[in-house]
């Protein structure tokens, strides 16, 4: 996925030159390792992005890993945001996918 940014061009001007300090291979390398520290530092944000991936359809056990809290702690979250928690599968074809993954890993 490739996402374009713009920035002011002091800060331009210090993104472009990162390769070269030999701390990272690229830019994109630096901007990634900036965002996981940004998101390891503020558990509000990512308990926040968590909340808006779930409403999209991602799992509870997805979102959970994302925001980095346990099931419960989350649940607790989405109740007090007024957000309903899904149970279970939603649609037939959910359901014969989770069937079909149980088969093929109950025949390893």
């Amino acid at each position: 996925m490739a996402i374009t940014i713009e920035f002011p061009e002091p800060l331009q001007a210090e993104l472009e030159v990162i390769p070269k300090t030999g701390h990272y291979t690229s830019t994109s390398e630096f901007l990634k390792d900036a965002m996981k520290a940004v998101l390891a530092a503020r558990k509000d944000l990512r308990i926040s992005i968590a909340i808006e991936l779930y409403k999209k359809g991602y799992s509870l056990g997805r979102v959970v890993e994302i925001a980095d809290v346990d099931y419960e702690e989350f649940k607790i979250v989405l109740v007090k945001n007024g957000i309903e928690i899904r149970r279970g599968v939603e649609t037939v074809e959910e359901l014969e996918s989770g069937a079909k993954m149980l088969k093929e890993f109950r025949m390893e």
